[in-house]
């Protein structure tokens, strides 16, 4: 039984559609995927509200409405890769797994990542690589990916993920000070690459050696 699916229609039209973001797919994915099952059980009252959460270690879960919008920014397909900078809670990991063939997923921190592989495992998510490192360095073995998303601020676009991104795909980062920041998209089309500035927003730092030092 689904107790929670009303809270996610909720949800999905006044935080996410009201906003502007029209994509069918990413809002299907975000009243498919339960996003209380990803924060800690003492915020699960307050999980399908309009704000982030703390996770533990200092990290958050986004915001619906920052995870649709930058979702949306990529432009995704089912035959779509796509590598996730920053799995977290493991709840934005699932909503690209919905809507995309593959999605390669690196968190800096051993416990969050092994607490979020064990959370998409239990509820049956598939299609997803686990990697535990220095995601500005993106995953180069497996390149290139279709879509590319930062969910943690850098001070530029990672030079290593660029070259990660194929012909044509979108990456999605916020790029600013460890204070505040800007959604920033680099699309590529026929070897020409277009960087757009889209709203300001503020995410915890990427720590690694083409974000912010430790």
């Amino acid at each position: 039984m689904d107790d929670r699916a009303t809270d996610r229609r909720e949800m999905v039209e006044k935080q996410i559609r009201r906003r502007g973001i029209c994509d069918p797919r990413v809002l299907e994915a975000l009243l498919e995927v339960h996003r209380h099952e990803f924060v800690p059980p003492e915020s699960q009252a307050r999980a399908y509200g309009d704000h982030p959460l703390p996770i533990g270690a200092d990290q958050t879960i986004s915001q619906p409405y920052m995870v649709a919008s930058m979702t949306e920014c990529l432009s995704l397909t089912p035959e779509s890769r796509v590598l996730e900078v920053g799995t977290g809670s493991g709840y934005q990991t699932a909503v690209l797994s919905t809507l995309t063939a593959e999605v390669f997923t690196i968190e800096l921190l051993p416990k969050l990542s092994t607490h979020a592989r064990l959370t998409l495992t239990r509820l049956g998510y598939e299609n997803i690589h686990y990697r535990v490192c220095d995601g500005s360095r993106g995953w180069p073995e497996m390149a290139p990916f279709n879509g590319i998303i930062i969910t943690a601020a850098a001070p530029q676009v990672p030079p290593a993920l660029i070259r990660q991104l194929a012909d044509p795909g979108v990456l999605a980062a916020p790029i600013g000070s460890r204070g505040s920041q800007e959604l920033v998209t680099v699309t590529r089309n026929e070897g020409r690459d277009v960087s757009r500035t889209h709203f300001k927003c503020t995410f915890v730092p990427l720590i690694g050696v083409e974000g912010f030092p430790d």
